[in-house]
């Protein structure tokens, strides 16, 4: 049997291979396995990944998750736009609406 995810084999990695799984959150537990999301690859642990490969659980809402923060980042770095006056605001609304006929 193959020792690829146990002692010598996990050694050179960051933490041997401890983090947070992002599928159940749990923390400290090997992160190991690598499985595609979307178009990018995330390590998750060993029960996420057998509970993903019996249907029970999707990183599908993962892959969604990053990609919005992903969006929300980007919206973060972005210099914010500079608002109107309220008076050229007010006076554009009021061109808009038509007037009450009596």
């Amino acid at each position: 049997m193959s020792k690829a995810h146990r002692g010598k084999g996990i050694r050179d990695q960051a933490a041997h291979g401890r983090g947070d799984c992002p599928v159940c959150n749990r923390s400290n537990v090997k992160i190991l396995y690598e499985q595609e999301a979307g178009e990018q690859k995330v390590k998750i642990c060993k029960t996420c990944r057998a509970a993903i490969k019996h249907g029970k659980k999707s990183i599908i809402n993962l892959a969604v998750a990053s990609s919005a923060s992903e969006g929300a980042a980007a919206e973060r770095a972005a210099p914010p736009k500079a608002a109107a006056p309220a008076a050229e605001t007010a006076s554009a609304v009021a061109a808009e609406t038509p007037a009450a006929e009596v």
